[in-house]
């Protein structure tokens, strides 16, 4: 969505500067007539070459600008806001606490170490591994509901 925009924008400036009429001026030309036999100019005096975009560096500079804070804020500050409040919350996680990590296993936390905990796994709680605090994904408790029961109706007379 972010990139159709920033398309159309440049299709837009991108047209306004190359119109003649634009930002540039009015594109109007004096009226000079050339023999070109003998290369005289008659009419009004011969006007200087026309400029070739001579202050549109100053648009083009601040543009380049806007584009890096689009950059910074969509590649750069989005991840560091998520990776800090990552590490607050992993910071946060105390023994005994339920646990997701990034194996999609559920655990509950039996230790914490300085940087591992070890997550008991299973339902009799027997297996310990240490894991790395970055694997732990977020505190949450698993939902041990079994699946509903469907009821199969059988037809009597597709039996016979």
């Amino acid at each position: 969505m972010i990139e159709g925009l920033l398309f159309n924008i440049t299709q837009r400036v991108l047209s306004f500067v190359n119109d003649p009429a634009g930002i540039m001026g009015t594109g109007d030309t004096p009226d000079v007539v050339v023999d070109v036999a003998n290369g005289v100019a008659e009419g009004v005096a011969a006007a200087p070459p026309p400029e070739t975009g001579g202050g549109d560096w100053t648009f083009m500079v601040v543009w380049i600008g806007a584009l890096m804070i689009a950059m910074y804020f969509l590649m750069f500050r989005g991840p560091r806001k998520r990776e800090k409040k990552m590490k607050e919350m992993q910071a946060s996680i105390r023994t005994g606490d339920n646990v997701i990590v990034s194996g999609g296993m559920f655990g509950r936390i039996a230790d914490v170490g300085e940087d591992c905990f070890v997550v008991e796994f299973g339902t009799n709680r027997g297996v310990r591994i240490p894991v790395l605090k970055s694997d732990v994904l977020g505190v949450r408790d698993p939902k041990l509901t079994p699946p509903p029961k469907v009821e199969v109706i059988e037809d009597k007379e597709e039996n016979k």
